[in-house]
């Protein structure tokens, strides 16, 4: 039997963020081979995410990175529980490490998730599941997007938990003469107050604008009018639903007398893309899920 040395404890805790009973544990099941403890607790990792996977993660953090040259940046939203989690030290660590792994990749949920993890240990996947294990909440890595420009990317983060992080995330990417770093963040800014749907109104999805062309016929018929003044009273609406979804139609938040369009044109910069994430968007959360959980621990205790 090999001696489970405090060291070898402190070692195993270290590269796999497990507790120090557990990490005692695994080394005596596994006679102090490192490896087989390693996986070990991986193992029951697993199964304590497993146990987590149903419960809803709809807080936790969105962050932002930006290449050191400016000309590409990253975004990605990992969720959790509980926003408690988004003031977790070792939670920011992760997301920023995700984060900054995302930049090496083509942005994508899978290509971020089969990415070397920061901490040297596996996939970005992997550490998601050592994270749940020594957290204790289930955590998804919902949407990650990447973003490049021949000019600059600029970001901007709202309601910042820390520096990259927080509620809503923007990537905008320009080009142009103009000062783009400037330019990208109060573009980005915009974003996050207007969260536009679509940057131009050829990007919008032909869905909304289907949904929103029926809603506003079924709204102009009943004024009664001739079918020749309905066509007219929609193209009229339309105009100005596109003036309140797509980016470069809006009135510019620092300057409403002009459109974003005309501010980027004075300014020398013409507008590649954006990304625009806010926390939680479109997640179904159930608020009741947390206390039914509190709840089943006291019955019978």
């Amino acid at each position: 039997m090999a001696q489970i040395t405090a060291a070898l404890v402190k070692q195993l805790r270290e590269k796999t963020g497990a507790g120090m009973m557990d990490a005692k544990k695994a080394l005596v099941e596994n006679d102090g081979d490192e490896e087989a403890a390693i996986e070990w607790l991986r193992a029951k990792g697993l199964s304590k995410a497993a146990k987590k996977s149903g419960r809803t993660a709809a807080d936790g953090l969105v962050a932002v990175k930006v290449s050191e040259d400016g000309k590409s940046g990253a975004i990605v939203e990992l969720n959790a529980e509980t926003d408690f989690v988004a003031r977790n030290e070792t939670f920011q660590k992760a997301v920023a490490g995700i984060t900054a792994a995302a930049l090496d990749t083509d942005g994508s949920v899978a290509a971020v998730a089969a990415a070397p993890a920061p901490d040297g240990q596996g996939t970005v996947d992997d550490m998601i599941k050592r994270l749940i294990a020594s957290i204790g909440e289930n955590m998804t890595l919902r949407r990650s997007a990447k973003i490049t420009a021949n000019g600059k990317v600029a970001s901007y983060i709202h309601n910042a938990e820390t520096a990259g992080m927080g509620k809503v995330g923007v990537l905008v990417a320009l080009e142009g003469t103009g000062d783009l770093d400037d330019i990208g963040r109060k573009i980005a800014m915009h974003i996050a107050a207007t969260s536009p749907a679509a940057a131009t109104t050829a990007e919008l999805d032909p869905v909304l604008i289907e949904t929103e062309k029926r809603i506003l016929t079924e709204q102009a018929r009943e004024s009664g009018k001739p079918d020749n003044i309905i066509e007219n009273m929609i193209k009229g609406r339309l105009q100005k639903f596109y003036k309140e979804v797509v980016l470069v139609e809006q009135p510019f938040v620092m300057n409403p007398d002009q459109t974003v369009a005309a501010y980027l044109k004075d300014q020398g910069a013409t507008l590649v893309g954006f990304v625009h994430f806010k926390l939680g968007e479109g997640i179904e959360k159930d608020a009741d899920n947390f206390a039914d959980e509190v709840a089943s621990l006291t019955k019978g205790g």
